[in-house]
């Protein structure tokens, strides 16, 4: 079942928040509303509006960003209006009209090189999954319509996505300097079109929603939560940045040993296995004192 899960996610002005949905709601599309008669056009705003506390209403990608008046603190009422969202959707509620004409917001993308020379991130200005995914090969890809399309360049080796970009592996049979402005233009070209980027069911049938993450991490061992949790702060922002993930598989009590999967930019790097070794067996060794005896690596 395709449900709707609504997060609240405050901002840096008080007096908005951010209601961050598990699937997106617009296509490459953003909608303001300030008023109820504006918001016409989205039968969702205009229930919010009804709301007295209501002041602006954003819509764009997976969330809805409210603005309040001073009359209530969000804290007494978010949880309801997230409620409220998330009854609405699941209900069928239509978000926004057909008819509705939307800020249109230019698409922009870049390509940054990475650590791994066999990997280019290209990054959007425009948010594209809600969660991380990795597709090895064009049958694994089922579920992206946009991993699909890129399979079928015959240098595409390996195709990962998350927040804002794709990393893409190529084969080493083309230099990068002969492919990337094609490859640019081609996911520029994709996001435009409001395409889906990944199927909708995808973050459900391949086990990446909240729920079901919360759900493994909840059934692991205190010394693994314990792992998973340092990777989280310390190390995945920074192989973010550079186009990759390090993911947890396993924790073996009788041996110390943690198994660690690596994506995106991170597999098959020359520089990966330096940084295990020297960077996060080191700092598990640290943290987790008599715990962690050695950092096993897969690539993805």
């Amino acid at each position: 079942m395709n449900t709707f899960k609504v997060s609240v996610q405050e901002t840096t002005n008080n007096a908005i928040v951010k209601f961050e949905l598990n699937k997106f709601i617009t296509k490459n599309e953003s909608f303001e509303f300030n008023n109820i008669d504006e918001a016409k056009p989205s039968p969702l705003a205009q229930q919010l509006f009804y709301l007295p506390f209501v002041k602006k209403i954003y819509i764009s990608g997976n969330f809805i960003a409210v603005e309040r008046y001073n009359i209530v603190e969000w804290k007494d009422v978010q949880d309801e209006v997230a409620q409220q969202i998330e009854a609405y959707l699941n209900d069928g509620g239509t978000v926004i009209t057909e008819t509705a004409t939307a800020k249109k917001v230019p698409v922009t993308v870049y390509a940054e090189s990475t650590p791994n020379p066999s990997v280019m991130k290209f990054v959007a200005n425009k948010k594209l999954v809600t969660a991380m995914f990795e597709f090895t090969s064009i049958e694994e890809a089922k579920l992206s319509p946009l991993a699909t399309e890129l399979f079928h360049f015959p240098f595409v080796k390996s195709v990962f996505f998350d927040e804002n970009y794709v990393s893409i592996t190529k084969f080493d049979i083309t230099e990068w300097q002969e492919i990337t402005l094609e490859i640019r233009e081609f996911i520029r070209s994709f996001i435009e079109k409001g395409k889906d980027i990944v199927l909708p069911e995808a973050t459900e049938t391949l086990k990446k929603s909240t729920e079901q993450l919360d759900h493994h991490f909840e059934a692991l061992d205190d010394t693994s939560k314990q792992i998973v949790n340092i990777l989280e702060e310390y190390v995945k922002p920074a192989v973010a940045s550079d186009g990759g993930n390090i993911q947890f598989i396993g924790y073996d009590e009788n041996t110390k040993n943690v198994s660690v999967l690596l994506q995106g930019a991170c597999s098959g790097c020359p520089s990966s296995t330096f940084t295990l070794k020297n960077g996060i067996e080191n700092m598990l060794k640290e943290m987790l004192p008599g715990k962690v005896a050695m950092v096993e690596a897969i690539n993805g």
